[in-house]
C-alpha cells in the first residue's frame, strides 16, 4: 500500500467498514474479460480470514463465469463527504473507508449452509433475524467468496 498513513489494519476497523456498507463490487473474469457486479453481502471474519456471502439466481452470466473460474477481487467502500480545495484543487478529495480483497468463491449446496448464509445476509442488509425453510434455500443459488488477502484503507475526518 502507497499510503500507509490511511491504511487500516485491525480487524475491529475492518469490521466497522463491513458493518457500514451494503453493497459489495464482486469482479471475475468472463470469457477472458474482467465483469464486476454490485451485490448484497454479508460477512463474518475467523482468524483473520474474511468470508463474504452472497445470493443469486441459479444461472446467470455471474454464475457461469464464477464456475469456470472462482477467482475474484472485491471492493467494498463507504464513501463521506468531499473535501473541496478552491485554491488548490489538486488537493481536493474525499473522506472514505474501503476494504479491496482477493479470494475464491465457493457454491454453498448444502441446504443448512444455504439457510445460515441467508439469514446472515438479511441480518446484515436488513438487521432482522429471518430463519429461512429447506424450500426457501432450495430456490436460490448461495455463494461465499473466502479471502486472506484484503487491505483496508481510510481517509477519516480529521
Amino acid at each position: 500500500m502507497r499510503r500507509k498513513d490511511r491504511e487500516v489494519t485491525g480487524t475491529e476497523q475492518i469490521k466497522l467498514i463491513l458493518d457500514g456498507c451494503k453493497t459489495c463490487h464482486l469482479a471475475m473474469v468472463d470469457d477472458g474479460q474482467p465483469y464486476v457486479v454490485p451485490l448484497s453481502y454479508a460477512y463474518t471474519i475467523d482468524d483473520g480470514v474474511i468470508s463474504l456471502y452472497f445470493h443469486s439466481a441459479e444461472d446467470g452470466r455471474k454464475i457461469r463465469a464464477l464456475r469456470e473460474n472462482n477467482a475474484v477481487c472485491f471492493e467494498i467502500s463507504i464513501e463521506g463527504e468531499p473535501i473541496l480545495t478552491a485554491e488548490a484543487p489538486c488537493d481536493s478529495g474525499f473522506y472514505y473507508s474501503s476494504v479491496i480483497g482477493f479470494g475464491s468463491a465457493e457454491f454453498i449446496d448444502d441446504i443448512d449452509g444455504k439457510r445460515s448464509a441467508l439469514s446472515l445476509l438479511m441480518k446484515h442488509q436488513a438487521n432482522l433475524d429471518v430463519e429461512f425453510t429447506p424450500s426457501q434455500a432450495e430456490s436460490v443459488c448461495v455463494f461465499k467468496v473466502v479471502s486472506t488477502s484484503y487491505t483496508g484503507k481510510m481517509k477519516p475526518r480529521p
